[in-house]
């Protein structure tokens, strides 16, 4: 059909834990990383046996969160799938999990599937699970075809898990809207139906669709929108009315003299480059950029005026806490209502 596929696939936790004696999967992160590691091999084979059934090369890609977070090391991972796609291989992507925990997890595949697509600029995004897509009233009715509203999918949400996974319905949604808010169409159907990819590439009505969003973050630029999706936040800065004005309607950059407060994930600061979210005086988030100061340093100079940095710093990296060309606002950004 001419469509290049990356393949993000779970399964080596669950591959692995019979390997270790266990009969469920492992709550302790050393067992979720050993059986990962024990695992990984066997989802990678099968999917190789299968691919080469039909000529074709299978390529292990495994990610952490940091080849996400960095920047240098995002574009390092888009080249390698570029390369992959250039020889007619197919990408097997999983989260490396022998080497993640809690605190520099990607989360679930479906995340993972979206971000992959953020990375790629993929057209479509199709999560395939035990879910015949978005079912009505509840969760109870039939499979809607089309959603366009995060509104109107989150009183059909169920918190039902994979015994397996670690994402329901309510994070394939969440994944749905972030892809579609960048413009990549998503499906969510049945994985077990024959011929399942090969209908919905067709363009057959099966599962649920998500229309690709237009305009919003689907205008940005591939960096824009990694900083608007790809990278977890490491802190939030608060502003005050006037820099909140100057970035909405000028795009001007992020000012020290307009933040009234700075904070930090569980008080762990934060480094120059980190990814923060820009708040107002309710605590709303509204914008994300990249900082061009520390944790540290951006608590001292907090209100002062951009004259005023060398002064008490004793150094200036620039007039900008946040520079315009590393700062997207999030008004594009969809999210599923809390449930």
């Amino acid at each position: 059909m001419g469509v290049q596929i990356v393949l993000v696939s779970s399964g080596s936790v669950a591959c692995g834990a019979p390997i270790l004696g266990l009969d469920r999967m492992p709550e302790r992160i050393s067992d979720r990383q050993a059986a990962a590691a024990l695992g990984q091999p066997a989802v990678t084979a099968a999917w190789a046996d299968s691919l080469a059934d039909h000529g074709l090369n299978a390529a292990q890609v495994l990610l952490t969160a940091d080849d996400i977070d960095f920047r240098e090391r995002f574009v390092n991972v888009q080249r390698k799938f570029q390369t992959l796609l250039g020889v007619g291989a197919v990408p097997i992507v999983n989260e490396n999990d022998s080497v993640s925990f809690a605190g520099l997890s990607l989360g679930d595949n479906d995340r993972l599937g979206a971000l992959v697509s953020c990375l790629l600029g993929s057209d479509m995004l199709v999560l395939l699970s035990s879910a015949a897509g978005l079912r009505g009233d509840g969760g109870r009715g039939d499979v809607i075809p089309v959603v366009d509203s995060p509104e109107a999918a989150a009183e059909h949400v169920s918190d039902q898990k994979s015994t397996v996974g670690t994402g329901g319905m309510g994070a394939k949604l969440d994944s749905a809207f972030a892809a579609r808010s960048m413009g990549t169409e998503v499906v969510i159907a049945d994985g077990s139906l024959p011929g399942a990819l090969g209908a919905i590439l067709r363009g057959e009505t099966i599962g649920t669709r998500f229309p690709a969003l237009k305009g919003g973050l689907s205008d940005l630029s591939r960096r824009k929108q990694w900083i608007a999706h790809a990278i977890k936040p490491r802190g939030r800065l608060v502003v005050d009315d006037g820099a909140r004005r100057a970035l909405e309607e000028r795009g001007a950059s992020l000012l020290p003299g307009g933040i009234v407060g700075v904070e930090a994930e569980k008080n762990e600061g934060f480094p120059v480059g980190a990814a923060v979210d820009i708040c107002g005086k309710n605590g709303e988030s509204f914008a994300r950029g990249l900082v061009d100061y520390r944790y540290d340093e951006i608590a001292r100079i907090v209100g002062v005026q951009s004259g005023l940095i060398e002064a008490v710093l004793g150094y200036a990296r620039g007039d900008a806490v946040i520079h315009r060309d590393d700062l997207v606002l999030l008004h594009g950004v969809e999210r599923v209502p809390a449930r």
